[in-house]
């Protein structure tokens, strides 16, 4: 056996054993280069995004995105309350549409009932006179007979104008004020001419398709509203009798008071009993058709003056033919008010008593 020092092994491709341990450890140092190099350039990307992100953040701070949201969520509210009224308006306008097709379709009906009947109040069709109709506040009809000249002579001389102040009274304030008057049952005898010679010298008479007589008040009052709607347009439609005294200005402000509301039926509102006993005044032969006897009437407006709206003297017009009339016109007139909404205003300043410078 031989001592000495050895030589370096080679393998079996000629590489010694040392190069190949220089060499794994030179690519573990290189790797560990390229890794460093690698982390250092993406922590660099990262620091870039969040400072990015940092810029956005404070971008976002100084102008108000969340203000622009809010302000187009408000838009968006605006837009619906808009569409909201919009709608309400739309509505409005429907209803007024329909209130006019209404007083359309009653003059239609009035002037061909009163045509086919020979009226002397409208000889027109109905849409000719519809688009005639003078727009006013009030038209008061001043009930009368044939025999109650003397009534009349005196509320011309009081509180009713003549002549060319009446007519300055319905072009400027737009208040029509006319004696409601028929025919008698020999139509064009002595009674009628006299009415005509009347009318001819003081121009304030409104004639109606109807035979007078005390027991056809309640058929006169509804001609008279059927009649009127046919002929003006107007705010009010007043019944007044011809033995009352009234204030013409506080007609005015009273029924001003009141313009805005709809279906409004304004007057001294009573409830008195029903007399059921033949030969006294006011007898009420349908007296069973109100219950026990000794029961009262339904709240009404007593008969010597009041007011109905437009949309209540239309409803007459329209329906008259069906609504039912009892013995007393005041009675007839709250019987078809019954079970509509109306809006009774019981107008103290209207009832029986009341001084002359307080009644309307």
């Amino acid at each position: 056996m031989k001592m000495g020092l050895s030589r370096p092994h080679k393998g079996g491709n000629g590489v010694s054993t040392r190069w190949v341990s220089l060499f794994c450890i030179a690519s573990f140092f290189l790797g560990v280069l390229v890794v460093n190099r690698f982390w250092a350039a993406i922590d660099a990307d990262e620091i870039d995004e969040e400072a990015s992100s940092l810029e956005k953040h404070q971008s976002r701070s100084l102008h108000p995105v969340v203000n622009c949201e809010k302000k187009e969520d408000t838009d968006e509210a605006g837009d619906i309350f808009s569409q909201v009224s919009q709608t309400h308006d739309v509505i409005r306008k429907l209803d007024k549409t329909i209130s006019s097709l209404e007083v359309q379709l009653a003059a239609a009906r009035a002037s061909k009932s009163d045509n086919d009947e020979g009226s002397p109040v409208v000889t027109k069709t109905g849409s000719e006179s519809f688009k005639e109709r003078q727009k006013v506040f009030f038209v008061m009809g001043i009930m009368t007979a044939f025999s109650s000249r003397k009534r009349r002579e005196s509320i011309r001389e009081t509180w009713m104008p003549g002549g060319n102040e009446l007519k300055k009274l319905e072009t400027e304030k737009g208040i029509i004020m006319r004696f409601v008057i028929g025919h008698s049952a020999s139509s064009g005898g002595v009674l009628d001419r006299a009415i005509d010679a009347e009318d001819e010298k003081h121009k304030d008479f409104f004639r109606l398709n109807h035979i007078e007589g005390y027991h056809e008040l309640s058929s006169k009052t509804q001609t008279y509203f059927t009649a009127a709607v046919s002929k003006w347009d107007a705010d009010f439609y007043i019944k007044v009798d011809d033995d009352v005294h009234i204030n013409l200005g506080m007609v005015g402000s009273t029924l001003a008071r009141h313009r805005s509301k709809p279906r409004t039926y304004i007057g001294c509102m009573k409830s008195g009993p029903v007399l059921a006993h033949q030969g006294v005044k006011y007898h009420e032969p349908e007296y069973w058709k109100f219950g026990e006897e000794g029961n009262k009437y339904f709240r009404h407006a007593t008969g010597q003056i009041y007011a109905i709206s437009k949309d209540l003297a239309t409803y007459i017009s329209v329906h008259r033919h069906i609504l039912h009339r009892y013995a007393n016109e005041d009675v007839s007139l709250g019987s078809w008010f019954i079970g509509l909404d109306v809006q009774h205003i019981d107008e103290r300043s209207l009832c029986c008593g009341t001084p002359p410078g307080k009644l309307l």
